[in-house]
């Protein structure tokens, strides 16, 4: 990816696509460091590395009146732990995407008179951050039961795994259900697939987030399959994948 301009950058939360709400979203990441010095370190610090921790940052205009509305989406989620992504350019298939499992930590409302009517708000992440990619973009409607696009994410060695979230934006229809799952395969054209996570059931808007066991997986290709039930139901929704 070159040089580019922060213009189309995606924000998804539990349930809710923050991204036209938002004009600022930061993502930070470290690991600490711990001082492990000693007699024969030849006069330098000598460290090595602790815990990890990772944060989104974002800020915006306020709306409310709706669950997909930043100001009904952050109360619903403050305190509590779900799935976030943050996709940099846009959220098509194979987008890069920023994974994580994280506590909205707070949430700011209010300016002077006469401006926007702003917010900020805080995740603090409960699991590693993980750079992915979106298995499913959040502007095409699901209707029946069917599978997305593969994409090729690699082999994933022990230790390591696959990380996935799952934001469900909107339900309709009468007793509309959706179960989602995630698939791998050794070719683009999942002749074969097998699958590896499998979420529960969805029936309204929220989000779910999983991982693998660390067992290694020498599969590279990944996709996205769903099971749609109900009376004329409709969803929308956004998936992301990653390996860590």
């Amino acid at each position: 990816m070159a040089k580019f301009v922060l213009l189309d950058a995606r924000l998804f939360a539990p349930g809710a696509d923050l991204s036209g709400a938002s004009n600022k979203i930061e993502l930070s990441s470290e690991i600490e460091d711990k001082e492990t010095t000693n007699y024969r370190s030849a006069g330098w610090k000598e460290v090595i590395g602790g815990l990890g921790s990772a944060e989104i940052s974002a800020e915006g205009q306020w709306e409310a009146g709706d669950p997909s509305k930043v100001d009904d989406a952050s109360w619903a989620a403050l305190g509590g732990i779900g799935p976030y992504t943050v996709c940099p350019t846009d959220s098509v298939v194979g987008a890069l995407a920023y994974i994580t499992s994280g506590m909205r930590a707070d949430y700011n409302v209010g300016d002077a008179v006469g401006e926007v009517a702003p917010w900020t708000g805080t995740v603090k992440s409960s699991w590693p951050l993980v750079r992915g990619q979106i298995a499913h973009p959040p502007g095409t409607a699901r209707t029946a039961t069917g599978n997305g696009t593969a994409i090729q994410l690699g082999a994933i060695p022990a230790g390591k795994r696959l990380y996935a979230a799952v934001h469900v934006l909107s339900a309709a229809g009468t007793t509309p259900s959706i179960t989602l799952s995630v698939e791998s395969d050794d070719a683009a054209g999942m002749t074969t697939p097998t699958s590896r996570l499998s979420f529960t059931a969805a029936t309204v808007p929220g989000g779910q987030i999983l991982r693998t066991d660390g067992s290694a997986i020498t599969d590279t290709y990944y996709r996205v399959a769903w099971t749609v039930s109900g009376t004329t139901p409709s969803f929308m929704f956004a998936v992301s994948l990653g390996i860590r």
